[in-house]
């Protein structure tokens, strides 16, 4: 950074609500510095880091877009299918917390790098697996996760870096728009190339060219190294340019703490700990939603008629291509309402984050309720309410981060959302598909064996969702009563 020469004399305003990212410098000298980077470099790492994210979730919801020909090729019942991505979520949360004490501590672009070629050279190989060796499938499934997870814990911090305040939230948003982007694209590619070639593999040989791309752009464009924020630089954006303490004999330097210390820090923080307990209810649905949806759709379909049963080896694959793009839509005009609210509102209601985040899930809830209640007599009715309830959980997925950003001090941020990474997948989507499918199966065993029994029977198991979706809702409630006081303890 160049610093200019001229001291600033007077301190910032205190108590000055900055949203995402306010940070309240102490008295005494300042002096200004320039970004630490041209504003085109940043811009290029931000796109960089979007794209990558968007194959991120493309692998990711692969395997659910062609769920029915998958389930027909190995011979798998509710149980064993909903267990296929119960290990990609279990490798994913275990390796997160590696990731995220590698990602405080170590190159954060080498790491990114590594994860890319790994998870992408392993989405490509598990195309190549016989029906009989069915378990090899389930490994490969299982380092994928790992890959991901390298990805997923640290891009997020690299883009709190290298924007200030306004800004941060809203490159984020652009960020998160990705996740519903990339999951629903996964569909749409996995039942495109299931479609057009007539063998569900190829749908595992798109994504690894497309993360060789990225891995050259983030080669050639992402910096090698990117500065960090610390509590010795707190950011204040004023005409463009960065005001931070100056370094004088005397000042405070924050020192150096070990995981576990961070990790007990971290979980006497409420706010933490609330939102994460949140997000995990949120994550619990979509995994839910995302591995079972287009499955239920089609038993819906059998029922009413509509569609035959399945008895070919390529299963219609329409509803996986419908649900994808219904999650690419209410993804991308979630996420960008989700953030315009968040920032109108912090202006009137220092609350607003937890709250936008608690309405939303209780109206998601509601919406998915309504879905299964109708399935069975208008499909099209169903397809409505469940847009909207994935519409009311893609509003939280931008807002839930920068919660976590500005009640957690820079330093433990990567560790942070390691834990958070962990604590939503173990509770949520790691467990959601498999009891799902689990349920589903042990209601058909107690039951005539029936076209009838099938849709019903995960109609009932999806009734759970509901329920987790209002206690994610209260979650979030909890999380208002304590954000205004570890915003400022974050801070300080």
């Amino acid at each position: 950074a160049h610093e200019n020469t001229g001291l600033q004399s007077q301190p910032p305003p205190e108590g000055q609500n900055y949203g995402a990212t306010a940070a309240h410098v102490r008295q005494g000298p300042f002096v200004s510095v320039s970004r630490t980077a041209p504003a085109k470099n940043k811009y290029l790492t931000a796109a960089v880091l979007c794209y990558a994210n968007l194959i991120n979730f493309m692998d990711w919801f692969i395997v659910p877009g062609i769920l029915l020909d998958i389930q027909k090729y190995f011979k798998l019942s509710d149980g064993g299918t909903g267990l296929l991505q119960t290990v990609f979520i279990l490798c994913y949360m275990l390796a997160a917390p590696i990731f995220g004490y590698l990602g405080d501590r170590c190159n954060r672009k080498i790491i990114l790098g590594a994860g890319i070629f790994f998870w992408s050279s392993v989405t490509l190989g598990s195309s190549f697996i016989s029906e009989l060796y069915y378990w090899i499938f389930f490994l490969l499934r299982g380092l994928v996760g790992i890959g991901t997870a390298s990805y997923s814990t640290i891009a997020p911090t690299i883009i709190a870096d290298l924007f200030e305040e306004g800004k941060r939230t809203t490159m984020l948003s652009i960020f998160y728009i990705f996740i519903p982007v990339g999951s629903g694209l996964g569909y749409v590619l996995a039942a495109g190339m299931a479609d057009a070639t007539g063998d569900w593999r190829w749908a595992f040989r798109v994504t690894p060219c497309m993360g060789g791309v990225a891995l050259v752009l983030l080669i050639l464009l992402v910096p090698h190294r990117t500065q960090r924020r610390t509590a010795a630089h707190r950011a204040l954006s004023i005409s463009g340019t960065i005001r931070v303490a100056a370094e004088k004999p005397g000042v405070h330097r924050t020192a150096k703490t070990t995981w576990c210390q961070d990790v007990i820090s971290l979980a006497k923080n409420w706010s933490f700990v609330c939102s994460s307990l949140g997000l995990t209810a949120m994550a619990f649905v979509t995994g839910a939603l995302g591995m079972w949806v287009p499955v239920f759709l089609y038993r819906a379909q059998v029922v009413q008629g509509i569609v035959p049963p399945c008895l070919r080896e390529s299963c219609n694959s329409s509803n996986s291509l419908i649900f994808g793009g219904i999650t690419v839509g209410t993804g991308i005009l979630g996420v960008t309402a989700g953030a315009e609210a968040a920032r109108r509102l912090r202006k009137i209601n220092n609350k607003a984050d937890p709250l936008i985040c608690a309405t939303s899930m209780f109206i998601s809830a509601l919406c998915l309720y309504v879905a299964l209640m109708v399935a069975q007599a208008n499909i099209l009715s169903t397809f409505i309410f469940i847009a909207l309830g994935e519409l009311f959980l893609s509003v939280n997925w931008a807002v839930v981060t920068d919660i976590l950003l500005y009640v957690v001090t820079p330093r433990r941020q990567s560790t942070a959302i390691a834990l958070q990474i962990l604590v939503s997948h173990l509770l949520g989507d790691a467990g959601s598909p498999y009891l799902i499918g689990t349920i589903s199966h042990a209601i058909q065993d107690k039951n005539a064996h029936s076209f009838q029994w099938s849709f019903w029977s995960m109609q009932y198991s999806f009734i759970v969702c509901s329920f987790i979706g209002v206690c994610g809702g209260a979650f979030f409630l909890l999380t208002s009563f304590h954000i205004e006081e570890d915003r400022k303890e974050a801070e300080r």
